[in-house]
């Protein structure tokens, strides 16, 4: 009983934590997904857009699904008369839509700062402290304003705090607040593009999309597809492994119930025998035995629900780096489930019992 006892409690602990991490793994790996970057485009349905339209999109999506999301407006800029492109965001949401970005030194923080990537720092001998001089040319057809004045360029002197390295094409751009990008170019308001991170499944994402392409007519929206697929694929195949793992632990744990109980059995037969030959009905053995396997899978799923826990509880924070919540009503799903496995079983064995001939017993055979 003992033995079958351990048994039931392992399958449940496996089945408790399993089930859990069944659950939690999609929030887990949304997470890990988030740090490679934005899963969502927003882009102008027409010329441009506003910081309006993006919290008006914003808005569509729910409060606790926004990781991040930055806003980007590019200018053509020159540094000694070699063009550049400046990019105009906010460094708090660039860090939390793109945490894959790796800088060196600081980011921009105050008035004209500016974040330079790699290439464009080898391409100027530029580094961390060195001053830069921007200068931004005002668009016209001719060269001359509405008053017929010689357009000057807008020039302004830059603090640089920081290189930026990606791998990608962000280390050719320079990046500065979207204030002093406006207060360079004299123009307010624009936005190219915004990237973000949601944190939601691809079913939700869908949902967000059509329903911000619906509702701000001047947002188009769309996935990045190379990261939500890729973050469906792994989440599919790796839920269905803990499932397969959980069908098996469950089936291993019956076989070795099953064997035990059938050992009880043979070591009961004389008992059993002694009863039916004194007038026991088969109904009452098989109560008996019935009754003592549901205990056992009661008690095991019992121990089992809290073992799981903590079995989970170890794997997402060895794995993932971040605990996960208990939920109660795994408890008694655990329990049932352990009960159902453990009748399921014991049928054989308890069916043996009932065939057990009371005459050739007691006659030692």
């Amino acid at each position: 009983m003992v033995v079958a006892l351990l048994s039931i409690a392992i399958g449940a602990t496996i089945l408790s934590g399993l089930v859990s991490i069944y659950y939690d793994v999609p929030k887990q790996m949304g997470a890990q997904f988030r740090n490679y970057g934005a899963n969502m485009i927003f882009t102008a349905s027409g010329d441009s857009f506003t910081m309006a339209d993006v919290e008006a999109a914003k808005a569509c999506i729910s409060d606790d699904a926004v990781v991040g999301a930055a806003p980007f407006r590019y200018e053509n800029v020159r540094i000694n008369d070699i063009p550049v492109v400046a990019a105009g965001t906010d460094a708090d949401e660039v860090k939390a839509a793109s945490p894959y970005w790796s800088v060196d030194g600081e980011w921009f923080s105050s008035h004209n700062d500016v974040l330079i990537g790699d290439s464009v720092a080898e391409s100027f001998n530029l580094k961390i402290g060195d001053m830069i001089e921007l200068a931004y040319t005002p668009e016209s057809e001719d060269g001359k304003d509405e008053n017929g004045e010689v357009v000057l360029d807008n020039i302004d002197y830059f603090n640089v705090v920081g290189i930026v390295e990606t791998g990608g094409s962000e280390e050719e751009y320079v990046y500065m607040a979207a204030s002093d990008l406006e207060a360079l170019t004299q123009t307010e308001g624009r936005v190219d593009v915004a990237e973000l991170s949601i944190s939601a499944s691809a079913d939700e994402l869908s949902e967000y999309i059509d329903k911000i392409n619906s509702k701000v007519p001047a947002i188009h929206a769309s996935l990045v597809k190379r990261v939500t697929a890729s973050e469906a694929t792994v989440l599919t195949k790796l839920q269905a492994l803990v499932l397969l793992v959980t069908v098996v632990v469950l089936a291993l744990t019956m076989i070795c119930v099953a064997t035990t109980m059938t050992a009880v059995v043979a070591e009961r037969r004389k008992e059993i025998g002694l009863r039916k030959a004194i007038g026991a009905s088969d109904k009452s053995i098989i109560q008996e035995f019935m009754g003592e396997s549901m205990l056992l899978g009661l008690l095991g799923g019992a121990v089992g629900s809290v073992l799981g826990f903590v079995f989970a509880q170890q794997v997402s924070v060895r794995v993932f780096s971040s605990s996960i919540s208990f939920r109660p009503l795994l408890v008694p799903i655990t329990m049932i489930a352990s009960i159902a496995v453990t009748g399921i079983a014991s049928l054989m064995p308890i069916r043996s019992a009932t065939d057990i001939d009371p005459a050739l017993v007691l006659k030692g055979e």
